[in-house]
């Protein structure tokens, strides 16, 4: 059982109105840090005022990249608890991105039970407007005051916390997608499959490169061939073809989703098949072409599914499913916003009650 001291902020903020909430504008009141050095291990858990951090000019992560972050949520439920969805699997997921980053991996265990003890401590920020939600981001940096290449000798937790709105405020809208040529999120033995700024600050680019041709995403393909379909923005991807969901294989240049993971589990369980394999843009194209192209969605956390609606690559344009959401992504949506939020059943035990 672990337990960790709690300095008080000696004034708190007021808190947003929950109808106009932003994601990622507002923090509330606490965070949590914790230290590694290298001899002693990670150290000195504790939960303190929200605020400034005091790194060094020269702290590593500032020149070398070495950072690794999630993302997640707590959930307020109708009798006025608060839990989470699937919260293990993003601190596994986070020692995961640890190993490819070169950095000490962080107790499980111990890790969950601080995000726990911040979230309970920030319980009153918790929104209970529908489709509200606090959003949890713990990473992890490199604060080494040295410049060279290598792995730094110490490092710096922190889980930092912000009520976030309904991701879709006037309802579940499709998105139209473009498919990128040029630039390339990520490589196989590269990053792709760890959450590390890098790989969203390599995609940047494309994604305004897109907004400015109407597009809302970019459809990334594979950075060797050029022809496999990835992910779409920072989420996975799915489509419903011919009858069958498809979705890229986890190849190691594609992030191991745990709403795509969720996603699968209950297409299972509904008896929809689901193929794990390699896509290419063309096939998608052709797909849409002949009439079997059905449905297509991103899957995450921000969003849980977020509904394709049209397709852009170079001069081939097509709409899917009338643009309109269709009745699997729907039902995906439904199904998991209630587990989430605690009106509907969790038959895989997916969430922790806090």
């Amino acid at each position: 059982m672990y337990t960790f001291p709690v300095q008080r902020a000696a004034q708190l903020k007021e808190k947003p109105d929950p109808k106009t909430l932003v994601f990622g504008k507002v923090f509330t009141d606490h965070m949590f840090v914790m230290n590694y050095d290298a001899g002693q291990g990670w150290h000195d858990g504790r939960i303190v005022p929200y605020g400034p951090l005091e790194l060094a000019p020269s702290a590593m992560v500032f020149h070398y990249a070495q950072e690794v972050f999630e993302g997640m949520k707590a959930y307020r439920r109708p009798d006025g608890g608060v839990q989470l969805f699937r919260p293990m699997d993003n601190v596994r997921r986070l020692n995961d991105s640890c190993e490819r980053l070169c950095i000490p991996k962080l107790p499980e265990d111990e890790a969950l039970a601080a995000i726990e003890a911040l979230v309970k401590v920030e319980a009153d920020w918790v929104p209970s407007e529908p489709g509200t939600s606090l959003y949890i981001r713990p990473f992890i940096i490199a604060t080494d005051a040295s410049l060279g290449v290598h792995a730094s000798h110490s490092y710096l937790f922190c889980v930092i916390c912000c009520p976030v709105g309904a991701y879709y405020a006037e309802g579940i809208n499709p998105v139209r997608i473009y498919v990128e040529n040029e630039d390339v999120r990520a490589v196989r033995g590269g990053t792709g499959y760890t959450k590390c700024g890098g790989n969203y600050a390599a995609s940047i680019r494309a994604g305004e490169r897109a907004e400015e041709q109407g597009y809302a995403q970019v459809l990334w393909l594979d950075g060797v061939e050029r022809k496999y379909i990835e992910e779409v923005g920072s989420m996975n991807v799915m489509f419903k073809v011919d009858g069958k969901v498809i979705t890229p294989k986890l190849t190691g240049s594609v992030l191991p989703g745990i709403t795509r993971r969720s996603c699968i589990q209950l297409l299972k369980d509904w008896g929809v098949e689901v193929e794990e394999r390699l896509i290419t843009a063309q096939e998608l194209f052709d797909a849409a072409k002949e009439g079997k192209l059905e449905e297509a969605w991103g899957t995450g956390t921000a969003a849980v599914v977020s509904p394709v609606g049209e397709m852009g690559w170079n001069d081939q344009h097509v709409v899917v499913n009338n643009n309109q959401i269709g009745p699997i992504t729907q039902k995906l949506y439904d199904t998991l916003t209630g587990i989430q939020w605690g009106t509907a059943e969790d038959p895989h035990d997916w969430v922790v009650r806090l």
